[in-house]
């Protein structure tokens, strides 16, 4: 049986009633989810809810983070201890072990926490529940070319060797063009595996140094552009599909990349392993978020571009399933998943992800502020919507740092059926400026609006 989600509570559109309490179940989410809204409108923090129950239900999760908002997800303190709080709030830093800015900070500290106690008491949690969820939860934080979080080798894929070389040749291989296609950017030349002939060149002398069972690095493949182990490419010898002097100038230019020292973040730290973030240890269900809020708008599409090929590779891989298996969430999608004609690195291994990543017991979260600036493709194979409106006066709570709010289907009373029975733009327009409508269901008493109360 799939496991509940409670992503918060809800009222019946005309106010009327107790507020009731919000489970969706999780095999909901396999069909994909898309969440709308305004700067402001609460995107994030329905996100934050969302990751924190499907933990809770012990589905793994990787978030990637554009804004910066998400590493909040590490603050899930276990306990409702001021104290705990007092080193995160304003002027609260710790300095050899004590609380900087005196007793104002702690203060703040033991307000903020009587405030996260009733809100978090209001939903039934209590600080029990806390504990349990700190126990059963693994949280990390990935931060591409910085120390901020934890350092990732972007180019693992092509300079570690990996298993998959004996295990999953095929996907090992995609990994592999992946990475060549981001180093090939970074030099300002055609990355398409099938066009370009550095792709193509890169691809096989790494490849074959792969299947031996050595590394690629860069500057092996630097001397082996150089002076190629190989005598044809294709059906053409060496020479003929690319001259020295061309082989020459690629590898000036790998060498330039090289000794840049700016690069030199990007050849450091955790392997780009989505096999291993997604595998609980221990008995701990893991998160992975990749934050790339440092990073400029180039750097954060050729950096998660190779991040999405890895997970689609990672996800092809899997057995067939129809119950949610682990959850992709991408918060702010907004230049990644843009519609025709742009076409950025992120584009291809999103869509195909909305298109394949069901039939795997996967489901991908995409939030965004405007439908418009999302790719048909992706969002004609989202299943569950959550459309936001123009303002909100109250964000949603997280489990830990907001008390999360979403709608429920309604239940087949009087009240209920007077609601669906009216034509459904009437329904839609009796919506107030504080509720935020989820979607639209078939039940048994007909189409039901989802709305979240306030």
């Amino acid at each position: 049986m799939q496991p509940l989600l409670h992503l918060g509570t809800s009222r019946s559109l005309d106010g009327r009633g107790d507020p009731a309490k919000l489970c969706v179940p999780a095999n909901h989410l396999v069909t994909h989810s898309v969440i709308l809204g305004m700067t402001g409108s609460g995107k994030s923090g329905l996100v934050t809810v969302m990751v924190e129950e499907a933990l809770r239900a012990a589905i793994p999760v990787l978030v990637i983070d554009v804004k910066g908002d998400l590493p909040n997800l590490m603050l899930a303190f276990p306990t409702f201890d001021a104290a705990a709080i007092a080193p995160w709030v304003e002027g609260g830093g710790l300095e050899g072990g004590q609380v900087e800015g005196g007793s104002a900070a702690l203060d703040l500290a033991t307000r903020l926490a009587a405030e996260r106690q009733r809100g978090l008491a209001s939903y039934g949690i209590q600080e029990q529940d806390l504990r349990d969820f700190a126990a059963r939860t693994r949280m990390r934080v990935i931060t591409p070319g910085s120390d901020a979080g934890e350092l990732l080798h972007v180019l693992s894929s092509l300079e570690r060797r990996s298993s998959r070389w004996d295990s999953d040749v095929d996907g090992a291989r995609a990994s592999l063009s992946a990475a060549i296609s981001l180093v090939l950017r970074l030099l300002g030349r055609d990355p398409d595996p099938a066009r370009s002939r550095d792709h193509v060149l890169l691809s096989v002398l790494a490849e074959r140094r792969l299947l031996a069972g050595q590394d690629a690095d860069i500057p092996a493949l630097i001397a082996d552009v150089i002076q190629p182990e190989v005598e044809s490419i294709g059906a053409l010898e060496v020479e003929a599909f690319m001259s020295k002097k061309a082989r020459k100038d690629l590898a000036a230019a790998l060498n330039n990349l090289l000794a840049a020292p700016s690069f030199a973040n990007w050849r450091r730290g955790a392997s780009l392993d989505v096999q291993s973030w997604m595998s609980p240890q221990g008995g701990r269900t893991p998160a992975t978020i990749i934050s790339v809020a440092h990073l400029d708008d180039e750097e954060r599409a050729l950096v998660l571009g190779v991040v999405l090929e890895e997970i689609l590779t990672w996800v092809r891989g899997l057995p067939g399933s129809q119950a949610l298996k682990a959850l992709i969430v991408f918060d702010e999608t907004y230049g990644f998943l843009p519609p025709h004609p742009a076409s950025p690195p992120t584009k291809r291994p999103l869509v195909a992800l909305m298109k394949q990543a069901r039939a795997f017991g996967v489901g991908v979260v995409i939030a965004t502020q405007n439908p418009m600036d999302l790719d048909y493709r992706a969002l004609s194979n989202a299943g569950f919507w959550v459309p936001g409106q123009a303002a909100n006066r109250r964000r949603p709570r997280s489990r830990h740092r907001r008390a999360g709010q979403r709608g429920q289907r309604r239940r087949d009373d009087g009240r209920a059926r007077r609601n669906v029975e009216a034509p459904l733009p009437e329904v839609v327009h009796r919506v107030q400026h504080s509720r935020r409508p989820l979607d639209v269901a078939a039940t048994e008493v007909g189409n039901v609006l989802l709305c979240a109360g306030r």
